[in-house]
């Protein structure tokens, strides 16, 4: 059946010569399973797949149906079944480990992977352009002092930084945090898109952390700084990194599509795009505990650290390993192939 009516699908595609008749005939059996699936109350994981498999199908079918000169019952028997459908599969694709497994996985490593040069390349240029400006504001006073009074200098040194992570309670601090950041990372991506907007978001981003830490370098507090700052930042950076790369790529795939047509680059990218923002969103809530429990504790300097290393290792031993070999078995970081839209042949 399944044959038969792939076959009736090209040649109706490519000339219109199968009838309305034909054609549902062809067809009948997948629609009625389509419809048991539809009326159940509950669905076994590899039956949720089922209908939704069928879904696109008989949109494709209900296409082709008005394609050849629409009969009005079989079009809106097909709209209803798949108005049915959809209804039905809005609540069937529940998330099982196994969609989570292959999340964490397979699709977010692979696309951190794929992605790699970009957000390399822009975590390299901007500890870079981090650590000149910090030099640079270091052997040049005046300009500190031109973006700050000396009072406030003083409650920067003496209070702000370190007061900072005492501001409330750890754990509405990191949901505080996780929060803030999750949204700087969306802008990254989202903005991404337009080019330059992003590349401002960062700038803005690291002179902030450039003029604090030349302030606190310059009047002897740079440990307190970087011991404060390191735990967390490390990793919390990597993932703002990440979210720009990821964003600035995206902005690629319109500029210089490849051999792929500007739409189809666009919407790949786009929807790898959507995956880093929900993995990025797991790793921040990482970054977001350590300087919520972490960063303002008791634990000495070194021990604060070296959890912040830790964190930020076992990220780029995920994606060096585990991405890297995601990849070889043929991931991208794309949703997975059932969930897109069939394509139709059409004549040229």
């Amino acid at each position: 059946m399944l044959s038969i009516g792939s076959s009736l699908d090209r040649r109706c595609a490519y000339s219109g010569e199968v009838d309305v008749d034909a054609y549902a005939e062809a067809h009948h059996g997948e629609w009625t399973r389509l419809e048991e699936l539809s009326g159940r109350r509950s669905l076994s994981g590899a039956e949720a797949d089922e209908l939704l498999d069928l879904y696109q199908r008989t949109a494709t079918h209900l296409s082709v149906v008005r394609s050849l000169g629409p009969d009005p019952t079989l079009v809106r028997y097909l709209s209803w079944l798949l108005a049915r459908a959809r209804t039905r599969a809005g609540g069937a694709r529940v998330t099982t480990w196994a969609t989570v497994r292959s999340f964490l996985l397979e699709r977010f490593p692979a696309a951190l992977y794929r992605l790699r040069r970009w957000w390399l390349g822009t975590l390299v240029a901007n500890v870079v352009v981090t650590a000149v400006m910090m030099l640079w504001l270091l052997e040049h006073p005046a300009v500190e002092q031109s973006l700050l009074g000396p009072r406030q200098i003083d409650e920067l040194v003496t209070n702000d930084v370190e007061g900072y992570y005492h501001e409330s309670a750890a754990s509405h601090f990191a949901t505080q945090v996780w929060v803030n950041n999750s949204w700087v990372a969306a802008l990254c991506i989202a903005l991404g898109v337009l080019g330059l907007p992003v590349l401002w978001l960062l700038f803005t981003n690291i002179a902030n952390l450039a003029v604090i830490g030349a302030i606190m370098t310059r009047h002897d507090r740079g440990t307190l700084f970087w011991g404060l700052i390191l735990p967390h930042g490390l990793l919390e950076l990597t993932a703002v990194f990440v979210a720009a790369g990821v964003g600035l790529r995206l902005c690629w795939a319109w500029v210089d599509p490849g051999p792929l047509p500007r739409g189809r680059s666009l919407a790949l990218e786009g929807r790898t795009a959507g995956t880093c923002v929900l993995g990025l969103a797991l790793v921040l809530a990482v970054s977001g505990a350590i300087e919520g429990f972490v960063t303002p504790s008791g634990l000495p300097t070194w021990a604060r650290v070296g959890i912040g290393v830790l964190a930020e290792v076992a990220f780029l031993l995920y994606v060096f390993v585990l991405g890297r070999a995601a990849v070889a078995r043929g991931h991208t970081g794309d949703v997975d192939a059932a969930l897109l839209d069939d394509r139709v042949a059409t004549a040229a």
